[in-house]
């Protein structure tokens, strides 16, 4: 019943190796055509002239990626069906991303989004959100090589070790020498190999079960309930936190994240980049619905002989690779297949990660660093070079982080929760800059440092074990009637109030608090200073690019009133 030995046969690794293989020479290609790589534009930003559908694929890819596969089956087998309500909060902020934020960013044109916040600040705002984020993508990457390499070591038995170090030099090797061109075609292969990953697990279970049988054995076993619309924010999920915590994850994501910003400029207008954002939404909602799907077939499997409980693997996140070895493991090349697929989640990502981070660093850092030494600006060929040398040092630096994302836990909350300690604040931060003249440097940089100081208090305390839903090793032949009582007890009796509330709220609420704080303090603070300097909103210098369309029209009517004046005061002194 369950497989005792690993069948990860010759064709299977034929196949990995083919689709390593492929991604890499992509990256040849776009190094020795087109322009060849020379210019910061092409390399970061692919010379402005990708077309709607690459783009819209890389968004998903750059959002979608191993942590998702393995993470959100994962969530569904152990906890229900309940997480698939998070798509609908997709919908909702799309249009938000689209027609809020897109605009401004397209307006000014600038290859890292983090300049606008020295437009709209200053130099220490703009540093403090730089740094904020290269940390969380750093972070970020590690878990998502970390989740392949999980998979790897759960169908063939090769090392965390060698499958960290064949997938990080592999993307670190096409995404240093292809640029951005090399990443966006990529993904678009390697989205199709995710979306096969997931379909040979739903089409191995219903060539078992069929899909009303799969759903009843769900719904017997606590899986299928989704109308949890409880407000209490110490619910893990409920319609609440999936679509508020799920929202703002997603906003903080496609609305100000410089890896998303940097695809939009791709395109050579505003109204084809939206376009590619909304046609992002289907395709992304399609692999996160079906995945969800995939842990409820998972579950048909494995719902009276838990696989985690029953010692057979080592964490609920290897469920999904241990389903394709033990249903398809003796169809050659199938195996393979499915670990390509989660191989190229891991890939598309990362390359998006480091292209990205080469950006922030050479605008945010060494760009004005060069400036100040020299006095004069850096060469675009010369700059293009040492962006790629900035790209392969955080490949390394990537291989080396994964090493710490075992200490992490589930790799879905833990990477939801990177991106809410830092990615709420950073929206925060960028909100507080285009909704307020009120808002200075002074409150900006105190408000983001609040809220991320909140956020990963809420992240990082003590926190009462996860309610699981139970599940059972009845069906695995266990040696002794002993052994069965012990491992068919879940434990998940902890009083969960004993533990301080704020460490109780849900992990999706901490870009919530990180959000709120952020711009409420950041406003607050500011307001004071402003009164403490008694200098008023009608003595500053704004550019109304930096702002949402209803504050942009106040600072067009005062630097009008600003240029009346200064046209009258010549009249005024004559007569005097």
């Amino acid at each position: 019943m369950v497989p005792t030995e690993i069948n990860f046969g010759i064709w299977d690794y034929v196949i990995v190796v083919l689709v390593m293989l492929i991604s890499a020479s992509i990256g040849v290609y776009y190094r020795f055509t087109g322009g060849r790589q020379k210019t910061m534009q092409e390399y970061l930003l692919a010379d402005k002239n990708m077309s709607i559908i690459p783009v819209a694929v890389s968004l998903m890819a750059s959002f979608m990626s191993a942590v998702t596969l393995l993470g959100v089956s994962s969530e569904n087998y152990t906890f229900g069906f309940q997480f698939i309500v998070i798509n609908i909060s997709y919908g909702i902020f799309t249009p938000v991303a689209a027609y809020v934020y897109l605009p401004i960013f397209f307006r000014l044109q600038l290859t890292s989004a983090y300049e606008y916040l020295e437009l709209r600040f200053g130099k220490t705002a703009r540093i403090t959100a730089s740094l904020a984020y290269t940390f969380q993508m750093t972070l970020y990457m590690g878990i998502v090589v970390y989740a392949p390499a999980l998979a790897m070591e759960a169908l063939t038995g090769i090392s965390r070790v060698a499958a960290v170090l064949s997938m990080g030099l592999v993307c670190t090797f096409y995404s240093t020498i292809g640029g951005m061109k090399a990443v966006l075609i990529t993904d678009i292969f390697q989205s199709a190999l995710m979306f096969v990953s997931v379909y040979s697990v739903i089409f191995g279970a219903l060539s078992e079960k069929s899909f009303a049988e799969i759903w009843r054995i769900a719904e017997q076993g606590g899986r299928t309930d989704l109308l949890n619309f409880d407000i209490d924010p110490t619910v893990r999920h409920s319609w609440f936190t999936l679509i508020i915590g799920g929202g703002i994850t997603f906003l903080s994501l496609y609305g100000v994240n410089q890896v998303q910003v940097q695809r939009y400029l791709t395109i050579k207008d505003l109204k084809g980049a939206q376009k590619a954002l909304w046609l992002n939404w289907p395709i992304l909602t399609a692999l996160s619905l079906s995945t969800s799907f995939a842990g409820l077939c998972i579950y048909s499997k494995y719902f009276d002989c838990d696989p985690v409980k029953s010692g057979y693997i080592s964490t609920s996140d290897q469920l999904m690779p241990y389903f394709v070895i033990d249903t398809m493991g003796k169809i050659p090349g199938l195996s393979g297949l499915f670990v390509a697929g989660i191989f190229s989640a891991a890939l598309s990502t990362v390359s998006s990660a480091l292209n990205s981070l080469a950006a922030v660093t050479m605008e945010d850092y060494y760009k004005p660093l060069y400036r100040c030494i020299t006095g004069h600006e850096i060469s675009s060929k010369s700059a293009s070079f040492q962006a790629k040398l900035v790209a392969l040092l955080y490949g390394l630096v990537c291989v080396g982080v994964t090493f710490l994302a075992e200490n992490l836990g589930g790799v879905l909350q833990a990477a939801l929760t990177i991106f809410g300690i830092i990615g709420g604040p950073l929206l925060g931060l960028f909100s507080l800059g285009m909704f307020s003249l009120t808002a200075n440097e002074g409150g900006a940089v105190s408000g983001v440092t609040l809220g991320c100081a909140l956020a990963s208090w809420m992240a990082f305390g003590p926190k009462p074990p996860a309610p699981v839903l139970p599940t059972s090793i009845a069906g695995c032949n266990l040696t002794t009637l002993a052994e069965e009582s012990f491992f068919n007890m879940d434990v998940n009796a902890t009083d969960s109030s004993q533990y301080l509330w704020v460490y109780r709220v849900s992990y999706l609420y901490n870009g919530v608090a990180g959000l709120l704080t952020t711009f409420l303090a950041g406003f607050l603070i500011s307001w004071v200073i402003r009164l403490a300097c008694g200098k008023t909103i009608n003595q500053e210098n704004y550019d109304s690019r930096l702002f949402i369309p209803m504050i942009a029209k106040k600072v067009e009517k005062i630097n009008i009133n600003k240029t009346n004046l200064k046209i009258n005061e010549p009249t005024a002194q004559v007569k005097q």
